[in-house]
């Protein structure tokens, strides 16, 4: 067994959260289809709240202030906006899909990385970016364009990239929020800000769930917390640039969930486009990266 402070530890928190994820994001789908995706967050926000904040404040949390509380409210109101729309694109898009657009936040995130918080970008970073880049191409070839495109795919394609560039700034706020609070606290304000920012949307957009849609919601909000945890455990131990590009390896998780939940196929250019997406994580998570410039929170 890897030592507490092996630098393996931080990846493998990752790509497990990763996999959570990308489970919870297939009970959302679900979800959405049957209630609609703003109704499916909205509710998600506090049973993840109800779940992440007794534990917080039973482990002696406190309310933060200054510098945290603003990172916590900013990433809450960005991950409000990239929930949505992410989760909107599932109602119009297959999952894996979806997911394969969406990969092109690991590689804003690196240069935002190196703009807010001083990180030295590594060429095997770089490098592992491009090839999962590249395996997304194939996958964009195979699945969308070489396809015939449903009446609102276009809209769905459009909120991925919209999602996408949110959470490129999300994966940014959240190795800054690792760094300065600990990961129940960032699971508490991350749901709690969330519902804030959508409540008032309620009276307009709000459907009430019957039947499957609330176990759906109930299972997708526990294993959000979870990835929350795994994630921001990884990200106060190992830098953006670092774990970043192992988000290429969600579409290996969207692709099986995809098939089991919805029986989404999973055609060849997906398989090949997979194939360099696991090559870039193996890339750009080995050896060690270079020492970062003096991170300002």
């Amino acid at each position: 067994m890897p030592r507490s402070d092996h630098p393996l530890l931080p990846v493998l928190a990752a790509f497990t959260a990763i996999g959570l994820l990308s489970w919870m994001d297939a009970f959302m789908k679900s979800a959405s289809l049957m209630v609609g995706a703003y109704s499916a967050l909205l509710l998600r926000a506090p049973i993840g709240f109800a779940i992440a904040a007794p534990l917080w404040l039973g482990l002696g949390g406190r309310w933060p202030r200054g510098t945290v509380l603003r990172l916590h409210l900013v990433r809450g109101v960005v991950v409000a906006g990239m929930a949505f729309l992410f989760f909107f694109s599932l109602t119009l898009l297959p999952l894996a899909q979806a997911i394969a657009i969406s990969f092109i936040a690991p590689l804003i995130a690196l240069f935002l990385a190196s703009v807010l918080l001083g990180e030295r970008i590594g060429r095997q970073a770089i490098a592992g970016a491009l090839l999962g880049l590249a395996g997304v191409a194939v996958i964009l070839a195979g699945k969308i364009w070489r396809e015939t495109l449903g009446a609102g795919a276009p809209l769905g394609i459009a909120a991925v990239l919209a999602s996408a560039v949110l959470y490129a700034w999300n994966l940014v706020l959240q190795r800054q929020q690792a760094m300065v609070a600990k990961p129940l606290e960032v699971a508490t304000f991350q749901n709690g800000v969330t519902f804030l920012t959508m409540i008032g949307f309620a009276p307009v957009f709000f459907r009430l769930p019957h039947g499957d849609a609330w176990s759906d919601i109930g299972i997708s909000a526990l294993l959000s917390v979870s990835g929350a945890l795994l994630f921001t455990w990884g990200y106060a131990r190992a830098e953006t640039q670092r774990l970043a590009p192992l988000e290429y390896s969600g579409f290996l998780w969207a692709a099986l969930f995809g098939w089991l939940f919805f029986r989404e196929p999973v055609p060849g250019p997906t398989i090949a486009g997979a194939a360099l997406i696991v090559a870039g994580c193996w890339i750009a998570t080995r050896g060690h990266p270079p020492e970062p410039e003096q991170v300002a929170v």
